[in-house]
């Protein structure tokens, strides 16, 4: 029996109960929300999107969106504290469209990266992390320099081991390791720097979605052409999505490129 949005949002209902949660469905907007009932923090989950992985996946996909769910809400209602956790702090990597604020007003603190690209900073909290407000550093009277120099130290402690792919004369390396920082990676200057110098041809770097960090060593023209439907195709499938534009890494800089097929890239 066909699943619609309706039955999808009475399972939902069953599986989301709790004493100081209150859910609403809007069927207009064909979305169910799920929030604390005294502070009104809480998420919207667009029903089509639920409906067609359950389509996929069956009962995993629901099993999954209430794992996320409840630990969301769960973390939505703890006052974080940041000294003493200085290890567990990471920049994110996001696109420039990405909020600059809560869904509850709170400022991200964040620095700009690309034309295409924010650096936002996060809490990890083990399965999940929580993104670095203003009101967070300025409780601990932190600066967000300092922010920014302790998420730059442990994103050069994570491992940067690629898998390589070698495609009609060009070597791609990918850098997956479901970490959740692995787009993050590109903020590692020595990486970029290793990369550059063992390369053959130019460098290009892609981060196509949140779960992946692309090197593409270009050695030809179809290389581009390879590096630019790669990249569509990541964006297209990731869960968190940041830019379809790769970049030309040269002179210790990233500049977003536009690549026409069969020829060499423009710069945007």
């Amino acid at each position: 029996m066909k699943m619609t949005s309706i039955k999808m949002k009475k399972l939902l209902e069953q599986r989301m109960q709790h004493e100081d949660w209150r859910t609403s469905f809007n069927r207009d907007k064909d979305t169910f929300r799920i929030e604390w009932k005294d502070t009104q923090k809480g998420i919207t989950i667009t029903l089509p999107n639920v409906i067609a992985k359950y389509e996929q996946q069956g009962d995993q996909a629901i099993d999954d969106l209430e794992y996320h769910v409840k630990e969301a809400l769960n973390i939505m209602n703890q006052t974080q504290e940041l000294t003493g956790k200085e290890k567990s702090i990471f920049p994110v990597i996001r696109a420039t469209s990405f909020p600059t604020k809560t869904k509850a007003g709170k400022e991200l603190l964040f620095t700009d990266h690309t034309a295409e690209t924010r650096v936002y900073y996060a809490l990890d909290l083990g399965r999940t992390y929580q993104l670095i407000d203003k009101s967070m550093i300025e409780a601990e009277g932190w600066t967000l320099e300092r922010l920014r120099e302790i998420a730059a130290f442990n994103i050069r402690s994570l491992e940067t081991t690629p898998n390589i792919d070698t495609v009609a004369g060009n070597d791609f390396y990918f850098i997956a390791s479901q970490d959740g920082y692995d787009a993050s990676r590109i903020l590692n200057e020595s990486l970029l720097e290793e990369m550059r110098a063992n390369s053959k041809g130019e460098l290009a770097v892609a981060v196509p979605h949140q779960d992946v960090l692309i090197f593409a060593d270009v050695q030809n023209d179809m290389g581009y052409d390879i590096l630019a439907q790669m990249t569509m195709k990541f964006f297209a499938e990731g869960r968190v999505p940041i830019t379809s534009l790769p970049f030309i890494y040269e002179d210790k800089k990233l500049e977003p490129i536009f690549i026409l097929a069969k020829n060499k890239p423009k710069n945007t």
